[in-house]
């Protein structure tokens, strides 16, 4: 799968939260062919996990690995501090967002640790990250602490 593809696989996995009345932000993985090898979406209101964000669902779900550092980590929404933070532990050297216009998450940490970074600005994960804004905006500002 090319980039836009990926971008699309993260944005599917973010619908599924938002039909389930989560957060809709998603991620996938991807191994040098382009190929999904885990997915997941932000599962914290579902489970009551705070944890349970969609990056690090995603490598749950991806299970134990030798090949993180040729994998790419595809998230519709720009990654926050602890999914950065857990990326550069498995030391991930590719990510690509699919928005940034509704939250700008810590991209300086990734580029300061020379991870390459795609900010795609894809219009459906800005358009649904904006619905969900303007429907939910106090689970989403308990989500991102305000």
């Amino acid at each position: 799968m090319n980039d836009r593809q990926l971008i699309r696989e993260a944005y599917q996995e973010a619908l599924k939260g938002y039909r389930e009345g989560g957060l809709p932000i998603g991620a996938v993985l991807a191994d040098a062919a382009g190929m999904v090898v885990a997915r997941g979406h932000n599962l914290r209101v579902q489970t009551g996990d705070p944890t349970a964000h969609a990056e690090v669902v995603c490598l749950r779900n991806a299970g134990r690995r030798r090949d993180w550092p040729k994998l790419t980590l595809v998230s519709s929404l720009s990654p926050c501090v602890m999914c950065t933070g857990t990326a550069l532990l498995y030391r991930i050297p590719r990510v690509l967002v699919g928005e940034n216009k509704n939250f700008l998450g810590a991209e300086d940490l990734f580029r300061a640790r020379g991870v390459a970074l795609s900010v795609l600005q894809e219009a459906d994960c800005i358009a649904l990250m904006e619905r969900f804004v303007r429907e939910k905006p106090d689970l989403w500002n308990e989500d991102i602490g305000l």
